[in-house]
């Protein structure tokens, strides 16, 4: 149902994805459509293998490794399919025939990267979590493993690592579909990450992936080329046509991401908003937030009413107000406010106030 015009409320967007874009990058977005740099073509006329696309790549695989502080010896592929294409894709270009991978499991999106994995290799479960990271002492990583695999925010349970373990050189690969971009990454702790784009970087169409020299050039013979990670590093991107609309579009949300000062900056600011949220859940004894303070995501923010009927008022009094998207994932259900980063801490305010208002409404009625 579509929100009506005559709504007296600006309309804000907690989406899970794609989610928000800031305002100023969608004026540049309006005016590169019409004319880009002045060219007389709009961007989704530029040829892919031109000097002008390609310096759009360019510039933005340099943002994103000054952004991150991405040591040289990774590699940075923008491919297709979305992360669940590469929850397949990760274990044909990174495991022999016969090899294992561990995986720890922690809530949907993991258990969906297990459930592909084990289309293509053996699979084993370091550790499980439910509604929680498992304790790192209780991991048990398989022998000869070719790697482990997290996802380090569980945009649909609303958990997120806050730290990673030391995993004795067997590489520690994650799905940071969500939360990349979001807060400052330690990449020595990595072997290979991949996230798709529609969360922070703008939106669908685009996966990032950022790989260690030393895992390229195992891929399984058969794998389709568009998807040979090594053989993408060395056609940079381009053993097909890129996606390059989403390629142009995320060089603009790294530009953003610099003027609000880089991911430290960002980081703050998230947690700013996710605090916020989160005090008017424990301050409310009306709203239940099902994960333990230590393992709460600071880009989904989960929580329930007590009641479903009450939920589905909630829902649509925050619609009414303009406050939009904010169902929970299917799999879960309750409230799901998705925090990503171009959602401004004004809207997270005006939430966190119909928050309020709702539960104290609610328990005059009782």
């Amino acid at each position: 149902m579509q929100v009506p015009h005559s709504n007296p409320f600006q309309i804000r967007s907690f989406a899970s994805g794609p989610a928000a874009i800031p305002a100023e990058v969608l004026a540049e977005v309006r005016r590169d459509l019409a004319d880009w740099s002045g060219s007389g073509l709009s961007i989704l006329e530029l040829p892919f293998a031109g000097a002008e696309f390609t310096e759009i790549q360019d510039e933005a695989e340099t943002d994103l490794r000054l952004l991150l502080g991405l040591p040289p010896h990774f590699r940075v592929l923008f491919l297709q399919g979305g992360a669940s294409a590469h929850f397949s894709l990760v274990p044909l270009n990174l495991l022999s025939e016969g090899d294992v991978a561990s995986y720890v499991e922690t809530g949907y999106w993991s258990a969906r990267a297990v459930s592909q994995a084990r289309r293509v290799c053996a699979v084993h479960i370091a550790a499980r979590g439910q509604r929680a990271i498992p304790p790192f002492d209780t991991w048990r990583v398989a022998n000869g493993a070719g790697y482990c695999h997290i996802t380090t925010n569980e945009a649909a349970d609303g958990l997120q690592f806050h730290d990673v373990p030391e995993l004795n050189g067997v590489p520690l690969v994650a799905d940071m579909t969500a939360d990349l971009l979001t807060r400052p990454v330690d990449f020595a702790r990595y072997g290979l990450v991949y996230a798709s784009a529609q969360k922070n970087l703008g939106t669908a169409g685009l996966t990032v992936v950022i790989v260690r020299d030393d895992l390229l050039g195992h891929a399984r013979p058969g794998t389709p080329a568009p998807f040979d990670y090594a053989l993408q590093v060395k056609e940079r991107s381009r053993v097909n046509t890129p996606p390059m609309f989403a390629i142009y579009l995320m060089g603009r949300m790294l530009k953003w991401l610099q003027r609000l000062g880089g991911l430290a900056a960002v980081a703050e600011r998230n947690l700013r908003k996710s605090s916020r949220l989160y005090d008017a859940i424990e301050s409310s004894e009306f709203y239940v937030c099902p994960i333990p303070r230590r393992d709460r995501s600071n880009v989904n923010v989960c929580f329930r009413l007590p009641t479903a009927s009450l939920t589905t008022e909630f829902l649509e009094a925050a619609r009414s107000r303009g406050l939009l998207h904010l169902s929970g994932h299917h799999s879960v259900g309750g409230i799901r406010a998705s925090l990503y980063n171009a959602v401004p801490e004004e809207a997270v305010e005006l939430l966190a106030g119909f928050m309020d208002e709702f539960a104290r409404a609610c328990r005059k009625r009782v």
